[in-house]
């Protein structure tokens, strides 16, 4: 390659070194708030990436900068190929951190090769404890295999295990202290994430957003809570922990306390193309040059390209909900 020591730095001097892959637009289940009202129009197969390409971009941001890495979806485990694919990734010497977000329906099956994969810690996607609320929140009666796979994780070492809770006010906010709890019991970070109001869901079905003020307010019944100290990789969230318990709860905020400022990331699209911010409609293809002919360091002037325009903030408010600028399956959250 021929970047040098270019990194991919925007014009607001943020560092993007956190890179969020979407592998497939594929999942298994329906969440209120994340299907479109219209369904979703799946990619045809010729569409998405394949391994060799996500690869070669990998290798490509790796050398501008990017040392830490999410496969997300629709759901990755979907994809077949994906514990072959794993390995690679570790493998990447530049690369310190490789981390994996699934619903968990097909985890509990999976989780011994994902270990011996390289991957040392995972995200599972879990608004309920309540197995009736779980079916009416996805569609789909799974609940108890979530559950096992977290009690797998847990035995396996994965460390940590991270639970993200969306929470909906009327939906899911009994519950919040239920979740707390569980920090206290199993080594798991819980954390709590302000759902989004996109105009993309069911209007039958009106979901409304809880500042993540509020539910710190909630724990003084519980215990007492302190601050954690903020790791390297942390991204947004803000870690706080029960005294004496074995785990953490974390809150990421994007409504009531906007992360734009210290943003670091940028994510690829199962289609191949770069989205320097998730509530912007920009996106620069990636996949066309590159089944074009592009080379390596083409390539890596369009991710260049996309940090410099990259978006110094989002303009979502609770009160405005926005049309969502692309499908959140095919995206990765």
């Amino acid at each position: 390659m021929k970047t040098g020591k270019k990194h991919l730095i925007d014009q607001h001097n943020r560092s993007l070194n956190y890179l969020r892959i979407s592998i497939t637009d594929r999942c298994n289940l329906r969440c209120l708030y994340c299907i479109p009202q219209d369904g979703i129009n799946k990619l045809r197969h010729k569409d998405v990436l394949t391994y060799e390409e996500i690869f070669r971009l990998v290798r490509i941001t790796v050398n501008l900068g990017v040392d830490k890495i999410r496969l997300t979806g629709g759901e990755p485990l979907l994809r077949q190929g994906i514990f072959e694919f794993l390995p690679r990734l570790t493998a990447l010497s530049e690369l310190r951190d490789v981390s994996l977000t699934t619903n968990g329906i097909f985890l509990k099956d999976n989780l011994e090769k994902i270990r011996t994969s390289g991957i040392k810690r995972i995200n599972i996607s879990l608004d309920t404890l309540n197995r009736q609320k779980y079916e009416k929140i996805t569609g789909y009666d799974g609940f108890q295999d979530v559950w096992d796979a977290i009690e797998l994780a847990k035995k396996l070492n994965f460390q940590p295990i991270k639970i993200n809770v969306v929470i909906i006010k009327g939906l899911n906010d009994d519950e919040i202290p239920d979740f707390a709890r569980l920090s206290k019991q199993y080594p798991c970070h819980i954390r709590f994430i302000e759902y989004m109001p996109l105009r993309t869901t069911d209007p039958d079905i009106p979901l409304q957003y809880i500042p993540n003020y509020l539910l710190k307010k909630q724990f003084g019944k519980i215990g007492h809570i302190v601050p954690v100290r903020r790791a390297q990789y942390d991204g947004p969230v803000e870690r706080f922990k029960f005294e004496g318990a074995i785990g953490e709860i974390g809150f990421i905020s994007p409504l009531s306390h906007h992360f734009c400022p210290s943003c670091n990331r940028l994510r690829l699209t199962a289609n191949g193309k770069i989205r320097p911010c998730l509530l912007s409609d920009q996106e620069i293809d990636l996949k066309g040059p590159m089944r074009s002919g592009a080379s390596d360091d083409d390539l890596a002037q369009i991710f260049l390209m996309a940090a410099h325009n990259k978006p110094y903030a989002h303009h979502l408010t609770a009160e405005d909900p926005i049309p969502f600028p692309g499908q959140m399956s095919s995206i990765g959250g």
